[in-house]
């Protein structure tokens, strides 16, 4: 998103925040960088970084007026993240928000000063993100993403909505530990549930049409979809080939069922973005970032499209239906 674009979308919304909240913060022009691992023309990314923004400026932080906010794009690159992390730390920025364990990895090995705080990072102890949840230590804190908690869930749903399914293709990211990792969580639920699992990259969408095809010649199938910015990236291509193959398909965000895909299982992606900026606020007044807890999400939100169901020759079950958040029709 180029800066006077994302200046222009807040200009309308600016007004409507009391006074108050306007209020300009004593003191210099705070610069925050934000580096997202998604591509800036993705709608999806910029109703994530908008609604970032709205909430620094609901607690007295306005774009232009005591804060610059500054974007870089990944674009699923991995290979890419260290030089834009060393860019980000030379240009000395007062924050840096970012998502991913790739990305903070990166941003981590090129600073142990500039506060970093994370948005969705499965696993962070686990990843040497963070030292523990309670006290991060360090310069970074951030929200982590339950990704082993909905990974067997997948299955659960695709189960509930095609019983006859036996097999499973499963995105994963192979050059990030934590999406080797879900796969494995997934895995010790399969069985029981008698899947056969099959994973596959994302990151090439000519490997993601052949693989699809390959799977899609034996029947009784599905597809989950786990969170990763390559499968975001892709994500059009994804929910189009489930569709051609008739693949019952679970994906991580709501934004993919609103894009067509059968159902979805996950956290509230923009209410993240969101809390991260009451996160930003304390950091920017001087608090340090390894004293603040990492949080997670405990709110999940399934979504099923009734369009797609009924393209798929699916009978979505009462009991489904009963627990789902939101149905689109």
């Amino acid at each position: 998103m180029r800066r006077r674009e994302f200046i222009t979308l807040l200009g309308g919304a600016a007004a409507a925040w009391p006074f108050s909240a306007r209020a300009q913060t004593a003191g210099r022009m705070r610069r925050i960088e934000v580096f997202l691992p998604w591509t800036p023309n993705d709608p999806q990314s910029m109703s994530s970084v908008t609604a970032f923004a709205q909430a620094l400026q609901e607690r007295g932080w306005t774009e232009g007026r005591n804060v610059r906010i500054e974007f870089r794009w990944g674009a699923g690159d991995s290979e890419q993240y260290r030089r834009i992390a060393a860019e980000l730390v030379a240009l000395a920025p007062d924050i840096i928000v970012s998502l991913g364990t790739l990305a903070v990895g990166a941003l981590q090995r090129a600073t142990r000063t500039v506060p970093i705080v994370f948005v969705q990072i499965t696993d962070p102890v686990g990843g040497g993100i963070v030292e523990s949840l309670a006290r991060p230590g360090s310069n970074v804190t951030g929200f982590a993403a339950p990704e082993y908690v909905t990974a067997g869930k997948y299955l659960e749903l695709l189960k509930q909505i095609a019983p006859r399914l036996t097999r499973a293709a499963v995105t994963r990211d192979p050059s990030n530990s934590a999406g080797t990792a879900q796969f494995a969580a997934i895995q010790t639920v399969a069985s029981s549930l008698g899947m056969e699992l099959r994973p596959f990259d994302v990151r090439d969408p000519g490997e993601i049409e052949r693989m699809l095809s390959s799977f899609a010649q034996q029947p009784n199938g599905g597809l989950v979809v786990t969170a990763s910015a390559p499968a975001q990236i892709h994500r059009a291509l994804l929910i189009s080939l489930a569709a051609q193959h008739r693949l019952p398909a679970v994906f991580p965000y709501r934004f993919y069922a609103a894009d067509g895909g059968l159902m979805s299982y996950g956290i509230d992606d923009i209410e993240t973005f969101r809390l991260t900026a009451g996160y930003v606020d304390p950091i920017l007044k001087g608090e340090k970032p390894g004293e603040l807890p990492v949080q997670t999400p405990t709110k999940f939100g399934l979504v099923v499209n009734l369009t797609t169901a009924k393209a798929l020759g699916l009978t979505v079950p009462p009991s489904l239906l009963a627990i789902a958040d939101e149905v689109i029709e």
